[in-house]
């Protein structure tokens, strides 16, 4: 296992042609927590890169050549000895016990329970990420971030393999429950749906208890595959199910509805933000924080803009929103309205305005 440590320690790493993310791993010891290809092996690498070679131990803790119980043995005396500063455990899983260092990054899908270290959240790109990596920024790079979705890895493999690549990603970081559940949710994502009715879709093709697949919910949303939006002060009411990235749903469902799509990216983009999110009645999103309703009409006009905002008016008057934003593939317009601003945007804008 030492021999191993040592092929570990001398190995150089190679972080590709990687694009500059908005989430950095500073000096501080962490656990980096996201959904698989999202690109923390990536980032870990690129950022240990940044530093003298013989400071840093990187360990893909998913290599099986590692003898676990050998590993949690030497492994302490194995940085003192080199003086390293930093070791990156990636793929963690809890059998590994980390080393005391002054720096330790960990990455894993799921959140573990460590008091000394940051949690970092990291996700599929935004927007203004992925036109990071476009060569020109005109409608052409909205139209591929349609086809694309958010995974960093997928501007590198041809156009012809993207799903099945998504397909078997998805396969291998999760279970055959977690993996049925993905199948059904990205045939009714943004729709309100609940456990017991996936429950009642999903036991016609498997035998499965109303407890596993309640844990295996609970499980792809505490790692970020699925989002649920609950209804404004109706904690108990169905809530609406959104994709941890819109490149999924086509993946996985031979069902298109661009409408669906377009709101599963626009909540992608305000989740990633950390904003406190509702949906309510004839209300796409409602953030009462910011006292701000934004809509999704993908191809909408002034005369639709009217009629939607006189249909929620009441709530607009009830609630005190002061802004209305209506966000669309392409229009632009504005509305006046005696109690809140409201404005037509295109998403190519609204995304990067959201990210500021």
């Amino acid at each position: 296992m030492e021999n191993l440590l040592g092929e570990f320690y001398r190995l150089d790493l190679h972080a590709g042609h990687f694009i500059v993310r908005k989430t950095q791993i500073l000096e501080q010891s962490c656990q980096l927590n996201g959904i698989t290809q999202s690109g923390k092996t990536a980032l870990i690498k690129h950022t240990l890169l940044g530093r003298k070679k013989s400071s840093y131990l990187y360990i893909d803790c998913n290599d099986i050549r590692i003898d676990t119980i050998e590993l949690n043995i030497i492994l302490g005396s194995f940085c003192k000895k080199n003086k390293v500063e930093c070791v990156a455990l990636d793929n963690y899983h809890t059998s590994i016990v980390p080393p005391n260092v002054p720096q330790l990054i960990i990455s894993s899908e799921v959140h573990h329970d460590f008091d000394n270290l940051e949690t970092i959240r990291l996700y599929p790109l935004d927007y203004e990420e992925f036109l990071a990596y476009e060569h020109k920024y005109d409608s052409t790079a909205l139209n591929h971030f349609f086809q694309l979705g958010g995974f960093p890895g997928m501007h590198r493999i041809v156009s012809d393999d993207r799903n099945r690549s998504i397909q078997k990603n998805l396969q291998f970081s999760l279970s055959d429950i977690e993996f049925n559940l993905m199948l059904l949710s990205a045939k009714m994502s943004t729709q309100k749906i609940s456990a017991f009715s996936l429950y009642e879709r999903l036991k016609s093709e498997r035998r499965i208890s109303k407890d596993m697949l309640y844990k295996n919910m609970q499980q792809l949303t505490a790692k970020g595959y699925l989002h649920q939006l609950a209804k404004f002060e109706h904690p108990r009411a169905t809530k609406k199910l959104y994709l941890c990235d819109i490149a999924i749903k086509n993946a996985l469902s031979t069902q298109k509805h661009f409408g669906r799509l377009f709101e599963n990216l626009i909540y992608l983009e305000m989740h990633k933000r950390g904003f406190e999110i509702y949906y309510d009645e004839g209300i796409d999103f409602y953030l009462p924080e910011q006292q701000r309703v934004v809509l999704c009409m993908p191809f909408g006009n002034q005369e639709m803009l009217f009629k939607k905002v006189e249909h929620i008016e009441a709530f607009i008057i009830t609630h005190n929103v002061t802004k209305v934003e209506v966000v669309t593939m392409s229009s632009e317009s504005e509305l006046s309205h005696p109690f809140a601003t409201v404005e037509m945007i295109p998403f190519a804008i609204w995304a990067l305005v959201e990210g500021e």
